[in-house]
């Protein structure tokens, strides 16, 4: 079966050095990474996850569109028709819509409030393993994207625009003071994630992806050694887990998310 409309399906990061890149995620995240087999991808990159792809590490191309750092790919059932509609609600298309060849159909968007992400009709929906959600109850999603959040200057206008995209509605929200609130976007079973303000918390307006690891602490050591930044964390979330936000030695930013083992 398909994954519902805006399911997260692929994560992408944007390197100038991919080797460099490869050194650290393997570390932190725990993936093993390794080229394409086909060369018409022309080096692309895949992590994987207990054998299954969860990620890819593009090489940069100066005279090609790219993400900046790393990205986050929804599912669209017809790329085209989404693409058309993110217009109609204000959006743009800075690429695409094209084909991949044997992964699938995509586009990068650019929201209202100027937030690129891809949408993607995957060749294969029934076998992404990229995302596999909260809560952590299991090793199952180990390696994988487990949560994504929108950091936006008009949390608003972002939901009437994924809203209108995807059919998304706020289920809920946390109140973080005078950070506004932390709101919790799905549709139906789907619940991938969370909106917040920019502005009011000063989080650079993007989409950012949390990835599930096996130890916390350890994780946070892997990205000091490998040359990373922590820029938040490790905080507890409901559940009994801790997440940390980091950046890899080239500022390139991401969320983890896992419990702490050591007493």
């Amino acid at each position: 079966m398909p994954p519902a409309e805006g399911t997260p399906i692929w994560f992408e990061l944007n390197a100038a050095d991919q080797d460099a890149a490869q050194a650290f995620y393997e570390a932190v995240a725990a993936w093993h990474i390794a080229p394409s087999t086909m060369p018409e991808h022309g080096g692309y990159r895949i992590a994987e996850a207990d054998g299954k792809p969860v990620a890819g590490i593009r090489r940069s191309i100066p005279e090609a569109p790219g993400f900046p750092g790393w990205a986050v790919y929804l599912a669209a059932g017809d790329v085209d028709a989404t693409a058309s509609r993110a217009v109609d609600l204000g959006g743009q298309i800075p690429f695409g819509p094209v084909d991949i060849p044997h992964v699938g159909r995509f586009a990068m968007v650019r929201d209202p409030q100027g937030v690129i992400f891809a949408v993607m009709n995957a060749a294969r929906p029934s076998e992404s393993r990229a995302f596999g959600p909260i809560p952590l109850g299991t090793e199952r999603t180990l390696g994988q994207g487990v949560w994504i959040e929108l950091a936006t200057p008009d949390p608003e206008a972002a939901f009437a625009f994924y809203g209108g995209l995807f059919g998304w509605e706020k289920l809920g929200a946390m109140p973080m003071g005078g950070m506004g609130e932390y709101a919790f976007i799905g549709r139906g079973d789907l619940r991938p994630g969370a909106v917040m303000s920019s502005t009011a918390t000063g989080a650079p307006a993007r989409w950012n992806w949390y990835v599930h690891v096996a130890d916390i602490d350890a994780a946070v050591a892997s990205v000091q050694t490998y040359g990373g930044t922590v820029l938040q964390g490790p905080d507890p979330i409901p559940g009994g887990s801790y997440s940390t936000n980091v950046a890899d030695p080239a500022g390139n930013r991401i969320g983890l998310v896992g419990p702490r083992q050591a007493a």
